[in-house]
């Protein structure tokens, strides 16, 4: 190669003028979308507010209702901490052991409802279950099986159970996926069977956000296992109830106090876990 070659200019490649047009039509359309969007977005906000009676001057006005509320709330009154402690306890056991079961319970869910690796008979029917579980409130299932095992934890358990397939299902099932594709044709392609694929293409990529979501449902079944407690179904709820109704305002500050620190304490645990695999 001679000197002269070497310090020709290389030449731009040009595009045709039909695809230039449309890699810039590319770029502009969702820029167009977008502001389009954005007074759609906002006529919907305030239609959404004038249907539910939003009111900022209303919340102003009850602001003084709610400083005289909170301030019933000090001093907190710590002489059933034993109480409130035996309670929480059995609200963490529960948030286990319903978290363990809902997240099996899921994952099965998510195989079946994976758009990737599941055959369209099975995957449309297990959508839609998860969709049917998801839209049933808690309370209603903890309702449902207070009837039918009787007040305690128990039924709490069961609550939380089958509405986590509802929830953290439809996660597991997106992230399986959003897993790379590569791993799973190659694999297809030498002839392994279904569970092969699952076990050894899905599964290993998809455990991180398995994983992490795991931690963001206990984190969730601890919060919902004192809601559950209202109507009976284990759990310190009861004994928030219990104060409510009596304005024990001092034991009902103590209880949202020793709430307060066992979500902060799971939430900081759950925190370092993710980031460890992550």
């Amino acid at each position: 190669m001679t000197t002269t070659e070497t310090r020709r200019p290389r030449e731009r490649p040009t595009l045709p003028p039909a695809e230039r047009t449309r890699m810039e039509r590319a770029f502009s359309l969702p820029r167009t979308r977008f502001l389009i969007g954005i007074p759609i977005a906002i006529i919907i906000l305030f239609w959404s507010a004038g249907g539910v009676g939003f009111d900022f001057v209303k919340l102003g006005e009850g602001a003084i209702n709610m400083g005289e509320f909170v301030s019933r709330l000090f001093p907190p009154d710590f002489s059933q901490f034993g109480t409130i402690v035996a309670l929480l306890i059995e609200t963490l056991q529960m948030a286990i052991i319903g978290t363990v079961l809902g997240a099996v319970l899921s994952l099965l869910f998510a195989v079946a409802a994976a758009s990737n690796i599941a055959p369209r008979w099975l995957y449309y029917p297990a959508r839609w279950v998860m969709n049917i579980i998801r839209s049933v409130p808690d309370l209603v299932f903890a309702l449902m099986f207070v009837s039918a095992v009787g007040l305690g934890p128990f039924a709490g358990i069961l609550a939380m159970t089958l509405g986590s397939i509802g929830s953290i299902g439809k996660i597991f099932a997106e992230a399986m996926e959003s897993v790379d594709r590569g791993p799973i044709v190659a694999m297809q392609a030498v002839g392994s069977s279904k569970r092969q694929v699952i076990q050894y293409g899905v599964l290993p990529q998809a455990a991180p956000l398995l994983v992490s979501y795991s931690l963001l449902l206990f984190e969730g079944n601890v919060r919902g296992a004192t809601i559950l407690g209202l109507v009976g179904a284990g759990g310190i709820g009861l004994e928030l109830t219990t104060a409510m109704r009596m304005y024990d305002y001092g034991h009902l500050s103590a209880i949202i106090i020793c709430i307060i620190v066992l979500v902060t304490a799971i939430d900081q645990g759950s925190a370092l876990i993710r980031r460890r695999i992550t």
